[in-house]
């Protein structure tokens, strides 16, 4: 929520200080920004099923990085540009914000793609067509009793999710590097991308944790799966 509200404070605060005149490249990140973030809020229970979640838990490190980290890093670029102004003109300013919120979209359209994928258990189309999947089946053993039983998922590949593993994570990027872009790092330095490369930096980790969990869950499936889909977040590239 603070993360929400604060570029329109930031907002609000450089219009006064700098003689009732706006800084558009500040405005856009921040309406762009939370824009995502409601998106976020809508979607809360798809990030329950993330592996932020799932893997990490809501131990200390997360929870430190909630309360601490995100307010402090990820507003950054809107903060700076505070008392140092982007000076983007509202032409250029719109153009990277109508960018950021293609990410945004793109980046819901793609977790939205595979939570239909899943709910509907693969009786559903993927940009018109049959999607491709892998059946991949994994056990798990009952703490309690011991007994072991067979699971089956589903890896989708088709759609968004056929042309990267975590494809939904380029568009997340497109959007971050937008807001920082929009602070006008060729005037202010490049220290206002800082949340844009710690960000890369994270999914290029978490892509990594994730398919080593995923290999250790599904085994030969996911390397079926990784055959199929070979490119972790940008195709053709990476």
């Amino acid at each position: 929520t603070f993360w929400q509200l604060a570029g329109f404070s930031f907002c609000y605060r450089s219009y006064i200080l700098h003689g009732n005149v706006m800084d558009w490249g500040l405005f856009f990140a921040a309406l762009s920004q939370y824009l995502y973030l409601v998106k976020f809020f809508l979607w809360e229970m798809g990030y329950m099923r993330s592996i932020d979640i799932i893997v990490d838990r809501a131990g200390y490190e997360i929870q430190w990085g909630c309360l601490v980290w995100v307010p402090a890093v990820y507003t950054f670029h809107s903060r700076f540009t505070v008392q140092n102004p982007s000076g983007l003109s509202f032409g250029m300013a719109l153009a990277i914000f109508i960018l950021s919120m293609a990410g945004v979209l793109l980046n819901y359209a793609a977790d939205r793609e595979r939570d239909v994928f899943r709910a509907s258990k693969g009786k559903c189309l993927v940009w018109g067509s049959k999607p491709r999947y892998i059946t991949a089946k994994y056990t798990i053993v009952n703490r309690e009793t011991g007994k072991a039983s067979e699971k089956t998922s589903l890896l989708l590949a088709s759609g968004f999710w056929g042309m990267a593993r975590h494809f939904q994570y380029f568009f997340e990027l497109t959007a971050a590097y937008s807001w920082c872009i929009l602070a006008n790092p060729a005037q202010n330095g490049l220290l206002v991308m800082f949340y844009a490369v710690f960000l890369t930096l994270l999914l290029v980790d978490r892509a990594k944790r994730d398919t080593e969990k995923c290999r250790l869950k599904y085994g030969k499936y996911y390397e079926e799966y990784c055959d199929l889909v070979p490119y972790k977040i940008v195709p053709g590239i990476f």
